[in-house]
């Protein structure tokens, strides 16, 4: 007995035509959304080949925790940032390892000449003044100091037993740390002035032959 016959199966090119016809319903169903997302992904490409290119970086050296003056730096007293050209700071020391700083930096603050020990040091002083190193008699008076102070400068003559204004608004550029400053051979301790020039032959002579001290006031 012959068996049933059976239906014919579908060819593949039939079956390769319902795809794309179940294809192209799919398609239009949603034929605005896709609309959407290409007008979408051509205004962000238009926008990304119009914006200009991301500014250049420049690297700043800054203080990694607060430091406070007199210390020698050393590499890990400090960090390098990636900062916008335009907000690097005028004297910015390019390499300060082993430089000693005349003033605290706080943590983050750019390593600038004006911070260190050096040359760089009167930069930012009114011209005429000079930058000295002046001994006073009394250490102990030189660790109530700090830089930025504006002082007054006195000698006592000890023989005569009198006292003469030396030098009048001198600034405080640098109160050198003790071990740095102190050779043991002297008495007192050096702190780094800005002096008129007027006055720095009088007051480093006083320095040599009377007793220096000073007077000041921070309001």
């Amino acid at each position: 007995m012959d068996s049933p016959a059976r239906p014919p199966a579908r060819a593949p090119l039939r079956r390769l035509r319902d795809a794309r016809d179940r294809l192209r319903r799919r398609l239009l169903r949603r034929r605005r959304l896709i609309a959407a997302v290409l007008l979408g992904l051509a205004a962000a490409v238009t926008v990304r080949s119009l914006a200009p290119p991301p500014p250049a970086l420049a690297t700043l050296v800054v203080a990694a925790r607060d430091l406070p003056a007199g210390r020698a730096l050393a590499a890990g007293d400090l960090v390098e940032v990636a900062v916008p050209p335009d907000v690097v700071p005028d004297g910015t020391a390019r390499h300060p390892v082993g430089r000693r700083l005349a003033a605290p930096l706080r943590a983050g603050e750019p390593v600038t000449d004006v911070r260190l020990v050096g040359p760089g040091l009167g930069a930012a002083q009114p011209a005429g003044t000079v930058v000295v190193p002046v001994r006073l008699s009394d250490a102990g008076q030189v660790a109530l100091l700090r830089p930025g102070d504006r002082i007054s400068l006195l000698g006592t003559d000890t023989q005569a037993g009198t006292t003469e204004l030396l030098a009048a608004g001198a600034t405080v550029l640098a109160v050198p740390d003790r071990s740095f400053a102190n050779d043991g051979a002297l008495p007192g301790r050096l702190v780094v002035l800005a002096l008129d020039s007027s006055v720095v032959y009088h007051v480093t002579a006083a320095s040599a032959a009377e007793y220096v001290t000073y007077t000041w006031s921070r309001s």
